[in-house]
């Protein structure tokens, strides 16, 4: 038996040659120049000594040539390693030696960065740099050759190897909150079962829709649940290189949009822009919360204003990322991550892999066909994370009586004040239900006394003022007191990292400031 996730292109191409498969802006590819394209690809990476098993990295921002360089790497039943486009040289060159990567594709923008880290690399033999239209300059490296040289004078046809469907397909690096980054290394069947059953059962589509691409493609919600998925069912993608609301809604409305995937803090841009009643969403008939818990007063905000309901689903790199769902034609539950999908199981275990009585927290393990293979080169890590055969997520959640999924908080950040559990996520979501507050993020502090006391972050709503006590007040009239925040600071923005997730991190890291009761 073989699977290679490449045939999500190769069977799209061959039943909808002339359909639109991407668009940027201007720019279009349809299925069978998208086909042909990665076809080129490949035969140039083959050509430049890249065979199956070796390790292809892309720093690559959302780009035709990210689509083209991803499949075509698949046909050669090598592995993509895909990269964030704002990583630094030393941050570059650790995942390039980490994942053994023997040649980076990069945007010309952030070539400078990957080629300090890939003259460093021992093992990085080639720099593909993929340059914009009428641009030919290439960095000064005996290393570096052009995106446009690679596929040159290349034949579009080839025949994809014949990978078994355990082979890794993709290594995607955690975030790397504690240490460094760990790569999940998930297979062919891994990302082929994500992007079938979400594009049957999840996110129904085929032909006739469009997917927004504004999830950044090198993270795994937006390469195996907006392209994967979205390239698999014949759909179209329309692509945008970085969130802007009024960017996002002039393409929902230009391309006709009909899913839209995206992290909470998109859902707060697109709710709090001035301008939204001026452009036709109508198209919209899927909307995706995911990375993050969407708090419930953006949620359903968000639907009366648009019109479209929202879903939140549930995952990590290490699950290809889907393991939850509110599944349509059931019940949606505001406020849960739903119900495990076909196949997988979902537990809430204690400290010893017991499972917690329903409705008390436990921390998510989860077992199924969505499940990595391993962390790369890191059996002990890959050990203490698969205990007992189930994947440990770090998240804590509790279980309802039919079966639906609440996450409370990160395991890590969930703080322990004079002896009580708080749980971040509770105050924020009643920090948003206040009306000057757009956005919300709890950590806990260090004090002498109690270990841990509570903090707030906020950012306000554009053109609103508001006292950090009088927002404090507003929390202590609906919260129990070992609950409530001392402390509530106010930012312009709260830090965000590339898929508009909030950094919890880069907060503990800011210099406290005084209590304000």
């Amino acid at each position: 038996m073989s699977l290679n996730l490449a045939v999500l292109l190769t069977e799209s191409a061959k039943q909808y040659p002339t359909k639109p498969a991407v668009i940027f802006d201007s720019f279009q590819l349809n299925f069978a120049q998208l086909n042909g394209a990665s076809n080129q690809f490949a035969n140039g990476l083959s050509k430049l000594g890249i065979t199956r098993g070796d390790k292809v990295a892309i720093m690559l921002p959302n780009v035709p040539q990210f689509v083209i360089a991803y499949y075509g790497i698949l046909k050669l039943g090598a592995v993509v390693v895909p990269m964030n486009v704002l990583l630094k040289s030393d941050e570059i060159e650790y995942l390039l030696r980490d994942s053994e990567a023997k040649a980076i594709i990069t945007w010309e923008a952030f070539a400078a960065e990957a080629v300090i880290a890939g003259e460093r690399s021992p093992v990085c033999e080639k720099i593909i740099v993929a340059q914009a239209p009428g641009s030919d300059k290439l960095p000064d490296s005996a290393k570096a050759m052009s995106f446009n040289a690679v596929s040159k004078d290349m034949l579009p046809t080839y025949t994809y190897v014949q990978t078994d469907p355990q082979e890794t397909a993709v290594i995607l690096y955690t975030s790397g909150t504690t240490g460094k980054p760990k790569g999940a290394e998930l297979t062919h069947f891994n990302l082929f079962f994500v992007a079938e059953y979400g594009g049957t059962k999840l996110i129904p589509c085929g032909p006739g829709d469009v997917f927004m691409a504004v999830l950044p493609l090198f993270h795994v919600f937006g390469q195996s649940n907006v392209m994967n998925t979205a390239i698999g069912q014949g759909a179209t993608i329309t692509l945008v290189a970085r969130f802007d609301p009024v960017k996002v809604l002039e393409v929902i409305q230009r391309d006709k949009v009909t899913a839209f995937l995206g992290v909470p803090t998109m859902y707060f841009g697109l709710l709090h822009e001035p301008t939204r009643k001026n452009y036709d969403t109508s198209s919209l008939k899927h909307c995706i919360s995911g990375g993050a818990a969407i708090p419930v007063e953006v949620l359903l905000a968000f639907e009366q204003e648009f019109g479209v309901t929202i879903l939140e689903g549930y995952g990590l790199s290490e699950t290809s990322p889907t393991a939850s769902f509110n599944i349509p034609g059931k019940p949606r539950k505001p406020g849960s991550i739903g119900v495990p999908i076909w196949g997988v199981e979902m537990r809430a275990v204690d400290d010893n892999d017991n499972e917690v009585a329903q409705g008390e927290i436990g921390e998510i393990v989860i077992a199924g066909p969505n499940l990595m293979k391993a962390y790369y080169n890191k059996p002990e890590a890959t050990i203490e994370a698969m205990r007992n055969g189930w994947f440990h997520t770090g998240d804590m959640a509790r279980v309802d009586e039919e079966g639906y999924f609440f996450i409370v908080d990160r395991k890590k950040d969930m703080i322990i004040r004079g002896g009580y559990n708080v749980y971040p996520r509770e105050i924020e979501e009643v920090l948003y239900q206040h009306s000057a507050v757009r956005e919300a993020a709890v950590i806990g502090v260090p004090e002498p006394r109690l270990g841990e006391e509570v903090k707030a972050f906020v950012s306000l709503k554009p053109g609103v003022t508001a006292d950090p006590n009088e927002i404090l007040a507003f929390a202590r009239s609906k919260l129990a007191a070992y609950k409530y925040p001392r402390t509530i600071e106010i930012l312009e923005d709260l830090p965000k990292g590339p898929t508009g997730k909030l950094l919890k991190r880069e907060l503990r890291a800011l210099p406290q400031q005084a209590e304000v009761s």
